[in-house]
């Protein structure tokens, strides 16, 4: 797999580069539970979902950012595969083929995770403050 920066996978996808971002961060591609904002994302290999798996193509807007209009887009090579699952605190499942990896990139805060093979659950985070709520970013 080749190592990235956030400006190439910015780039990639014709995303301008916030200044006080570092362009030349290389992103690392992990298996294990992430989190990026308002979201988590948590490996689920073994699970079975109902629902059908779509090529992620030119970018898939996972989350619509609530307080700053910044988005979570995930983005991936030929092999990454997107469901919308919307159950719960689970927005999707995400499905990564060997050889393959998947960025999920935040537009203008949080930088760019990246994830290697395997399949994942993307959740939004909830949080206590008058009432249980999700986190909005």
């Amino acid at each position: 797999m080749t190592t990235r920066t956030f400006g190439d996978l910015l780039g990639r996808h014709s995303i301008e580069i916030p200044a006080h971002l570092m362009a030349d961060a290389e992103v690392p591609v992990l298996s294990g539970p992430q989190r990026q904002g308002d979201l988590m994302v948590v490996p689920a290999d073994g699970y079975a979902y109902p629902v059908e798996f779509a090529p992620v193509g030119a970018g898939v807007q996972v989350v619509h950012g609530e307080a700053t209009g910044n988005t979570h887009w995930l983005h991936g090579d030929a092999g990454v595969q997107w469901a919308r699952l919307d159950r719960g605190q689970v927005v999707g499942v995400v499905d990564v083929a060997e050889g393959s990896a998947a960025y999920l990139i935040h537009t203008d805060e949080h930088g760019c995770n990246g994830l290697a093979p395997g399949r994942y659950e993307i959740r939004r985070k909830r949080e206590m403050a008058e009432e249980i709520r999700m986190v909005a970013d």
